[in-house]
């Protein structure tokens, strides 16, 4: 048996978390809940280097590298088994962050950060990628209200600006794959569109299966 991947992807101030907690709620089977960077013990790690480290503190390949290596171990340690069991998965950010922030934001060759990737990943790709997609200036205002700003959302507005347009693109690449939301819609009309679609593509597969 075999689960399946939901992954959340989006800029910063999006609300991923929110919708992310609200759909595992409403979901009526096994269902975990991840992040990356994060998602183990390496991964807390890492994620504490790569957004509490000053900026310009980090070169970008670094960067692009231990994302990668987070990746590596989120995939063997949880993602892998999880699927496996026949758990549905929630991730916070997949690859597509990684073609946004690394090869769109920093200015990466695209082809080598996906190589990575998918190294990284043993080619383990999403059932489902929902794109949370938001002005990112309205976005970076909403982070703001957390607290201090993070390495990442501390770059600058024309940095998020590409970030959304690469999320964009790779979602009008992968229509199949994608749900795009308007991440400035109320709470809970984000949550009744994600909702209907994942039930729908459920039923669906369940249907043809």
């Amino acid at each position: 048996m075999t689960g399946k991947l939901i992954v959340f992807e989006g800029g910063e101030g999006t609300g991923k978390t929110t919708q992310i907690r609200l759909l595992a709620a409403a979901l009526d089977h096994d269902v975990l809940v991840t992040r990356q960077p994060g998602g183990t013990s390496l991964g807390q790690t890492l994620r504490g280097l790569l957004l509490d480290s000053p900026p310009g503190s980090i070169s970008d390949r670094a960067e692009a590298l231990l994302y990668a290596a987070d990746r590596a171990q989120h995939v063997d340690e949880v993602i892998r088994p999880a699927l496996t069991a026949g758990t549905t998965v929630i991730s916070d950010r997949w690859v597509d962050s990684s073609l946004a922030y690394q090869a769109a934001g920093r200015g990466m060759d695209p082809a080598w950060v996906a190589e990575l990737s998918r190294w990284a990943t043993a080619g383990v790709q999403p059932d489902l990628t929902v794109l949370l997609d938001i002005d990112p200036a309205v976005g970076l205002a909403r982070a703001a209200r957390r607290g201090a700003a993070d390495r990442l959302e501390a770059e600058t507005l024309d940095f998020h600006h590409r970030v959304r347009w690469a999320y964009l693109r790779l979602a009008a690449a992968n229509p199949s794959r994608y749900l795009v939301v308007d991440a400035a819609l109320p709470v809970d009309a984000i949550a009744h569109l994600v909702h209907a679609y994942v039930f729908q593509i459920t039923a669906d597969r369940k249907a043809a299966a």
